[in-house]
C-alpha cells in the first residue's frame, strides 16, 4: 500500500451524443439548450453553489465516470472542433498536395482569426506547438551570453526555466505560495533584479499556484529598467479577457487550454523590435519570408489542430465569453471554499476572475515532485479524479478548475476523498 493509501479506501460509482439532441448517461442540463452552440442565460447558482453550464456538458466527450477537475494541464477539445479537424483531416488524405501547397495561405488565414480574439496584430503572431517551444524560440532572439543574467521564480515552469537556463544564468525569485497580492508579487520580482538582469521570464498565471505573476505594473515597471520582458502565459487564452495584458516584449500562450484548441496548439505574440530576431528552430522552405511564416512550416507535420484551432475561440465567443469565464471562475472559487474545509488544507491567496485555485497540503505530504505524482495518481485510482497536486518543500498543493463541463458534485466528491487522505 503506498504512503497515501485512503484510511477508508471507497470505490465510488456512454458518451454524450454529439449533436446534443440525446443524454443517454443523464448528465446534461435538461433545461439546456438543443443545440449546445446557442448562447445560454447567464448560470444559476443556489445558496452559493453554483448551477451548471446549460449544455456544457454535452460539448465533450469526456468520461461521465471521471471527475475532471484538470483542465488546466491538457485542456479538452470540444466536439465542434473535434468534427472541424476531423474535416480537414478527411480533405487531407483526399488530395495531399493539394493540402500541402495551400497551407501556408490557409494558417495566415487562421492566424488572423486568432489575432483578432486575442487583440494582437496578425504580424507579430505565429503558431507554434506549445509554450516550450515559444519559449526557445523567444530567448533564442534575444542572443543572450554567459554574462547575462534571466530572472525566473520557483513558481515558473519546468521546461520553460530549463530554456533559460540552456542560454545563461539564471535568477531564480523565490515566492512564498501565500504572498497575499499582486503587489506583493511584484515586489518580490522587483527585489530579485541584479545588474546582470537582461530578461525577465515570467508567468502570467503560475501554473502550480493559479495566480498572476506577470501584471502589467510589474511589466511597466520592468520596461522602465530597460528590462526585455517574455511572458508564459499558457494559461492566459480563453482565460482571460486581454490575454496579452500589460503588452510584454514577446509572449506566448497555449490554445488548447483554455482557448478550446485541438491539442498542440500555441500561438508567440512578438513585438515589432524584435520580429526580425525570431529564426525558426528548423530551417524551412519559408524561411525567405521571414516571422511570422517561417516558423510555421514543418514541411508536412499535422497541420489540422492549427487550422481548426480559431473555431476554439469563436465557440468561446458564441457562448458568450464573459459568461463562460463568469461561471468557470464561480466554480472554482465554490471548489477552494468547500475544499478550505477539509481538515489540513489551506487556501491560497488568488486573483478574482481565474478558473482555477491552489491550496496547500499538510507539511509531510507531496513535498516533493514524486510524492506529488504518487498522490495525483493514488487519486486517479481509487477516486476516479483527475487534479493536478503539485510537489513543494514544507507542504504541496492541489490545484482545481472550473470549465462548462464541471458541476459542484465533482468538487463535492473531491472533498469526500481528500478527507480520507488527511
Amino acid at each position: 500500500m503506498t504512503a497515501f493509501a485512503p484510511k477508508d479506501p471507497t470505490d465510488p460509482a456512454g458518451l454524450t451524443d454529439p449533436a446534443g439532441l440525446t443524454d443517454p448517461t443523464g448528465l446534461t442540463d435538461p433545461a439546456g439548450p438543443t443545440d449546445p452552440t446557442d448562447p445560454p442565460s447567464a448560470p444559476s447558482a443556489v445558496a452559493g453553489r453554483p448551477g451548471e453550464f446549460p449544455g456544457g456538458r454535452a460539448l465533450f466527450r469526456l468520461d461521465p465516470d471521471i471527475a475532471h477537475l484538470n483542465h488546466g494541464s491538457f485542456g479538452a477539445v470540444p466536439l465542434p472542433v473535434q468534427e472541424a479537424q476531423a474535416a480537414l483531416l478527411a480533405e487531407l488524405h483526399a488530395d495531399p498536395d493539394t493540402f500541402f501547397v495551400g497551407v501556408p495561405e490557409r494558417i495566415e488565414a487562421a492566424r488572423e482569426r486568432v489575432a483578432a480574439h486575442l487583440g494582437t496584430d496578425p504580424a507579430g503572431l505565429a503558431f507554434v506547438s506549445n509554450a516550450t517551444e515559444a519559449a526557445n524560440l523567444a530567448l533564442d532572439a534575444l542572443s543572450l551570453t554567459e554574462d547575462d543574467e534571466v530572472l525566473v521564480t520557483d513558481h515558473g515552469y519546468g521546461t520553460v526555466v530549463a530554456a533559460a537556463a540552456r542560454r545563461a544564468r539564471i535568477t531564480t525569485v523565490p515566492l512564498d505560495p501565500a504572498l497575499p497580492d499582486e503587489d506583493a508579487v511584484r515586489e518580490a520580482v522587483l527585489a530579485g533584479l541584479t545588474p546582470r538582469t537582461k530578461v525577465a521570464l515570467l508567468d502570467h498565471i503560475s501554473s502550480p499556484t493559479a495566480r498572476v505573476i506577470a501584471s502589467p505594473r510589474l511589466l511597466a515597471d520592468l520596461a522602465a529598467r530597460g528590462i526585455t520582458t517574455v511572458v508564459d502565459g499558457a494559461h492566459a487564452p480563453g482565460m482571460l479577457a486581454d490575454p496579452l495584458a500589460g503588452r510584454p516584449d514577446i509572449w506566448f500562450g497555449n490554445l488548447h487550454k483554455w482557448g478550446w484548441a485541438p491539442s498542440g496548439t500555441a500561438v508567440i505574440a512578438v513585438a515589432e523590435p524584435y520580429r526580425a530576431r525570431i529564426r525558426p528552430l528548423v530551417p524551412s522552405w519559408e524561411d525567405h519570408h521571414g516571422f511570422p511564416r517561417s516558423v510555421e512550416n514543418r514541411a508536412t507535420v499535422d497541420y489540422t489542430g492549427w487550422l481548426a484551432a480559431p473555431e476554439g475561440l469563436d465557440l468561446l465567443a458564441r457562448l458568450d465569453a464573459t459568461k463562460v469565464r463568469s461561471h468557470n471562475s464561480a466554480l472554482a472559487g465554490y471548489a477552494a471554499a468547500l475544499l478550505a474545509d477539509v481538515p489540513g488544507l489551506r487556501p491560497l491567496p488568488s486573483t478574482p476572475g481565474l478558473a482555477m485555485r491552489s491550496l496547500r497540503l499538510p507539511p509531510g505530504t507531496a513535498e516533493d515532485a514524486q510524492a506529488a505524482r504518487d498522490l495525483r495518481e493514488d487519486i486517479a485510482a481509487r477516486h476516479r479524479i483527475r487534479v493536478l497536486v503539485w510537489g513543494w518543500p514544507g507542504g504541496g498543493g492541489i490545484r482545481v478548475c472550473g470549465q462548462v463541463y464541471n458541476r459542484a458534485e465533482d468538487y463535492e466528491r473531491l472533498a469526500a476523498a481528500l478527507r480520507t487522505y488527511l
